[in-house]
């Protein structure tokens, strides 16, 4: 069965690596997901809410290089400051994190690495956790409406690439400097 989304919603595809903030409620922000995990976060009051899909989570030994977009470190700081650029305050926010599946049995288990960063992180910036569907051994869709804070996945059935229905979003530019790391 095909399920009908408003015609009227302008969907936009987070590709890995990217995020995306909009205070529109005629937005959809959608997503496939593996082992990469993807935050919806919002703030109900202000009415603004975004997505972002990270592929690793990025925590850094000793000599590599500081954050890349891919991974969750970056991603979810810059998710956070557009929020808070748009009128979002830190205390309001809520997330759901969806992803994390473990893709590929025998090799490490890249998605459980994600999904505890991912849950580690809103604990420690005082983010509320409002759930969401981490881990498992499926791929999965996601569809968010970043002004209500509606979610929806659906699991995909053996191998689904991340293909774009809709806009693209495009990748934020954070080389001014405006990215506060906390």
């Amino acid at each position: 069965m095909r399920q009908v989304i408003d015609a009227q919603e302008d969907r936009i595809h987070v590709m890995q690596g990217g995020c995306y903030v909009t205070d529109s409620p005629d937005v959809m922000l959608t997503t496939v997901l593996g082992s990469c995990v993807s935050a919806c976060m919002r703030d109900p009051i202000a009415g603004v809410g975004g997505m972002n899909h990270f592929l690793l989570p990025g925590m850094k030994t000793p000599g590599e290089a500081q954050a890349t977009q891919s991974y969750g470190i970056y991603l979810m700081e810059v998710l956070v400051n557009e929020l808070l650029k748009r009128g979002g305050r830190r205390e309001r926010l809520e997330a759901n994190l969806f992803g994390g599946a473990k893709m590929i049995p025998g090799l490490a288990d890249v998605g459980a690495k994600n999904a505890e960063f991912a849950v580690n992180f809103l604990k420690a910036e005082g983010i509320g956790y409002k759930g969401g569907s981490l881990r498992g051994e499926q791929g999965r869709r996601v569809h968010f409406w970043p002004t209500t804070g509606r979610a929806r996945q659906k699991f995909v059935q053996g191998h689904e690439p991340s293909k774009p229905v809709g806009r693209v979003a495009k990748p934020l530019d954070v080389s001014s400097g405006d990215v506060e790391l906390f």
